[in-house]
C-alpha cells in the first residue's frame, strides 16, 4: 500500500467550524432554523458549482456501466473542474468484512473508466473505515487490482497527514478537537470523488455522499489497543442532535466536488451496516452534493424535511440546491425507479433532533 500526503493550506480550519456560535447557544443546541441561520452567517459559502440543479440518472443491469453512464452528461464540466488536481476517490467502506454496507468494486471501476475517457489519470482511492485497515477492507472489496489496471495509489488515510477542525457534543456543547484528513480538507489540490451508496442509517436516517466524506475524513488510531483513539466517534456528536449538526457545520469546508452514489443493490433497515439489501439497479450522479443527496432521499422515498442535516443544508442555501422542484433530472423520471426503504427501527428517535434539546 501507498501513502500519499500534499500539503492544505496553512492553518486550514485551525479554529471551530461554528465560530461564535457556541458560545452564544451553549447552554442547548439549536433548531433547524438557528442552525442554519448561524452556520450561515460564520462560514463561507461553499461554491455552487459548474451546473449545480443537474442531477443524472441512469438505470441497468451493468453496474460498472450505469456509473459510467452517469457521468457522461457532465464529461466536459468535470473535466475542467477537475484540471490539473489530483482526483481522490473516496468509497463508503464503513467497515472492512460487509460488502454489502461498502462501496462495490463495479461501481468504481465505473467511475475509473470515465475518468480514464478524459485523460485523467492522478487518482488515488483513499479511505478510513470505521474499523480494522484499509488494507483488508480493499482486499475483502476488490480494491487492489485497480492500482495494476488504471495505476491508481491506495491510500490509508489513517496514515495521512491531518488537520484539526472542531465537532460539538450535545451533551455539553463544548467544542471537541478532531483530527481530519488533510487530504479530503484540501479542495486546492484535491478533486474529491464521494462513491456513496443508497443506504439507512441508525442514526441520521441515512447516509449519501455527503456522510461519507465527512465522517469518512476523521481519522483513528491504528493500533487497536485499548484507548486507541478513533476520531469518527466526535463527528457523531454525542447523539442525534449532534450529528446532524456536525454534518451540516463541516459541509462548509469538507464536503465532495462529485457525487456518485449507487443504487445497483441499496440497504435499508438497520443501515449502515447490518441492514438488507434492496434492488433498484440504479446510479446518480451531480457536480452538486446536495442535489445528488436530495435525489437519493427521492429514490428511498424519504423526505429530506425529516433528514436533519440535509434539512439544514438545504435550508442554508449556500450548499447546493436542495429544492426538488429546481433540479433538473438527466434520465428518466424519479418515480419510475423510486422504492419506499424501511428505515430503522429507532426511527421515531433518530427524528428527535427536531425538537431541541436542554443541556442540564
Amino acid at each position: 500500500m501507498t501513502t500519499n500526503c500534499f500539503a492544505s493550506r496553512r492553518d486550514f480550519l485551525k479554529t471551530t467550524v461554528i465560530g461564535g456560535a457556541a458560545a452564544a447557544t451553549a447552554w442547548r443546541l439549536p433548531s433547524a432554523q438557528a442552525a442554519t441561520t448561524t452556520a450561515a452567517a460564520t462560514t463561507a459559502a461553499a461554491p455552487k458549482g459548474i451546473l449545480p440543479s443537474r442531477v443524472s440518472l441512469v438505470a441497468g443491469d451493468d453496474r460498472a456501466n450505469i456509473a459510467f453512464k452517469s457521468l457522461e452528461p457532465f464529461k466536459k464540466e468535470i473535466a475542467a473542474a477537475i484540471g490539473t488536481k489530483r482526483v481522490i476517490l473516496k468509497p463508503n467502506n464503513v467497515i472492512v468484512n460487509v460488502p454489502l454496507c461498502a462501496s462495490h468494486a463495479d461501481n468504481l471501476e465505473g467511475i475509473l473508466e470515465f475518468l480514464k475517457s478524459i485523460g485523467k489519470t492522478n487518482v488515488v482511492i483513499a479511505e478510513s473505515p470505521a474499523n480494522g485497515s484499509c488494507k483488508e477492507s480493499f482486499s475483502n472489496y476488490g480494491y487492489n487490482k485497480f492500482a495494476t489496471k488504471y495505476g491508481v495509489k491506495l491510500v490509508n488515510l489513517d496514515d495521512d497527514k491531518f488537520d484539526t477542525v472542531y465537532c460539538v457534543d450535545e451533551k455539553d456543547f463544548q467544542p471537541k478537537a478532531c483530527r481530519m484528513s488533510r487530504m479530503l480538507l484540501d479542495q486546492k489540490n484535491n478533486f474529491v470523488i464521494s462513491a456513496a451508496v443508497l443506504k439507512t442509517h441508525d442514526i441520521v436516517g441515512i447516509t449519501l455522499s455527503l456522510k461519507n466524506i465527512v465522517v469518512g475524513a476523521a481519522i483513528k488510531d491504528q493500533n487497536g489497543a485499548r484507548g486507541a483513539r478513533n476520531d469518527k466517534r466526535l463527528t457523531h456528536g454525542g447523539g442525534f442532535h449532534g450529528i446532524n449538526y456536525n454534518l451540516f457545520a463541516l459541509s462548509a469546508k469538507l464536503r465532495p466536488d462529485l457525487a456518485v452514489i449507487d443504487g445497483y443493490q441499496g440497504m435499508e433497515g438497520t443501515g449502515p451496516v447490518h441492514g438488507t439489501p434492496v434492488d433498484q439497479k440504479v446510479c446518480i450522479a451531480s457536480l452538486d452534493w446536495l442535489a445528488a443527496d436530495r435525489v437519493g432521499a427521492e429514490l428511498m422515498g424519504v423526505d429530506i424535511n425529516n433528514i436533519g442535516y440535509l434539512k439544514y443544508s438545504a435550508d442554508a442555501g449556500d450548499r447546493g440546491q436542495g429544492d426538488l422542484s429546481k433540479i433538473k433530472i438527466i434520465g428518466p423520471p424519479i418515480k419510475d425507479h423510486a422504492k419506499t426503504y424501511q428505515m430503522p427501527r429507532n426511527w421515531d428517535k433518530i427524528l428527535g433532533w427536531q425538537k431541541p434539546t436542554m443541556i442540564a
